[in-house]
This record gives C-alpha cells, structure tokens and sequence, in this order.
C-alpha cells in the first residue's frame, strides 16, 4: 500500500491531524537545516510532498461532499 493509498483510508478528522503533524515536522526540519544539524535533506521534500497529498485528498473530498440541496433561492422564476 503506498502513501496515496494509505491516506485515502483515514478519516478527515485524521488527515487534519496528519496535515498538522507535517507542518510541524516541516518546521522542526526547517530549524535543524538553518542550524546544520540535518544530515538527510532529502527528507524536507518528502514532508513537503506527504502535505501535497494530504492537501490534495482533502481539497477532493471538499469538492466531491454532497451540497447542501436544502437551499433554494426564492422569488420563482425569472420572467
């Protein structure tokens, strides 16, 4: 199962979660890179596309929720 995959099985509650957890992690990256302690630089793209593809499903699943037929406008028809 790959990341794409795995993210399409969590819940949006979950993918919030994740979406925060990576900004922090990306922060924390951020720092040890400016103070050179981060030996593996290419972990900053992983996070930063692993925060793409959460973005992305949840940007999905925002334009694929059903919309909210309750509302009508009033005043009938146009003459």
């Amino acid at each position: 199962m790959n990341k794409a995959e795995l993210y399409h099985n969590m819940t949006t509650s979950e993918l919030s979660a994740k979406y925060n957890d990576l900004k922090n992690e990306l922060f924390n990256l951020r720092f040890q890179h400016t103070t050179g302690q981060l030996k593996n630089t290419l972990v900053l793209n992983t996070v930063k596309k692993d925060i793409a593809r959460v973005l992305t499903i949840l940007k999905e699943r925002e334009t694929n929720a059903p919309k909210n037929s309750g509302k009508q406008k009033k005043g009938g028809a146009k003459k």
